[in-house]
């Protein structure tokens, strides 16, 4: 099969909400395929060139976040999110949307991350004491239907005590429900089993941090 191409102007607007957006790629003469996106037409993935998407910035940001205690093995923080298209609280990671304020910055993902766990953890990094990297800077969430992207940022949080932990922050639809902290033996049950503690699945950036902190990567 011949490449695809999608120019700008073989894109039609099906949906236009202010969060979220349907558009048909007419990739070639009568052949339509549909992407839901947080996008607005002009920064959509299909029509960018491989230097545009290059320099793009992923739609959110997920949190790979380790808590290292005096006298204690390091722990992978979860949290319990009430995900409205599963109609129930996941086991996840602290995340949220890249705002045009973070872009603007020097390091637009790391200054989501510090802002997203501050608002789900209650927790403020501090560049001193704490560490920040980015993981993968553009990850696509399910391409088949989506353009939606997250990147991944390692935070390794150096705490005295778990007294900061709170999830009075939430904005919003957000609705918590605790936290989770896991040990590198209880993060293998949980991907070995595929379910949580509580039986329910989780979702595929939960898998990631699972995994990423199990591999030791992290140290």
């Amino acid at each position: 099969m011949k490449k695809p191409v999608i120019s700008k102007e073989c894109v039609e607007t099906v949906l236009d909400k202010k969060f979220i957006k349907v558009f048909d790629l007419q990739y070639a003469e009568g052949k339509h395929y549909l992407n839901a996106t947080r996008r607005p037409l002009e920064k959509i993935v299909a029509t960018m060139s491989p230097e545009e998407l290059k320099k793009a910035l992923p739609d959110a940001v997920s949190c790979v976040v380790i808590i290292e205690l005096p006298g204690k093995e390091p722990q992978l923080l979860f949290s319990y999110e009430f995900r409205y298209p599963t109609g129930r609280f996941l086991l996840g990671v602290p995340a949220g949307l890249v705002d045009p304020e973070d872009s603007e910055k020097d390091e637009p993902l790391l200054e989501t991350a510090r802002r997203e766990i501050h608002e789900e953890t209650g927790i403020v990094v501090d560049d001193e004491r704490d560490e920040l990297f980015v993981i993968n800077p553009f990850l696509f969430s399910t391409p088949g239907m989506t353009d939606e992207s997250n990147a991944l940022v390692c935070v390794k949080l150096h705490l005295q005590s778990l007294d900061e932990l709170t999830q009075a922050g939430a904005e919003g639809q957000e609705c918590f429900d605790g936290f989770e902290l896991v040990t590198k033996d209880q993060a293998k049950e949980l991907l070995k089993n595929g379910v949580d503690g509580k039986g329910t699945f989780y979702s595929i950036y939960t898998w990631a941090a699972l995994m990423y902190f199990v591999s030791d990567m992290w140290k």
